[in-house]
């Protein structure tokens, strides 16, 4: 045995542990089991209002989120949610609620990146 083998032995033991604990992660977060299961209706109109606003706001390219315009999520969240009350139809035919979730998901996508809300 060389002189160093046993650190690699330790870091080839620990790759493994991280392994084994990235696939239990994995199989704790039930995506499909408990979220598109419990919710495919509002997720599909969830994904109408994000090609709606693709189509809208950036037409000439691929769905993408631009997120240089799309920068005031939880004030944006507020007025679908306050304009929901009043109409529950934007003036573009999407639903205020769809709009409140897409911004839902985009400032919980965002403060689990790591960037300020």
């Amino acid at each position: 045995m060389r002189p160093n083998d046993w650190r690699e032995d330790i870091l080839l033991h620990e790759d493994a542990i991280a392994l084994q604990l990235e696939k239990e992660r994995r199989k704790n977060t039930p995506i499909y089991g408990g979220v598109v299961k419990y919710f495919p209706l509002a997720l599909a109109e969830v994904a109408r209002c994000s090609m709606a606003g693709q189509i809208q706001h950036n037409p000439d390219v691929p769905l993408c989120w631009d997120r240089a315009k799309s920068g005031d999520e939880l004030d944006a969240l507020m007025r679908h949610l306050s304009d929901h009350s009043i109409e529950p139809v934007d003036d573009d035919g999407q639903l205020h609620l769809a709009k409140v979730a897409w911004r839902a998901l985009a400032a919980l996508q965002k403060h689990l990146e790591g960037e300020k809300v």
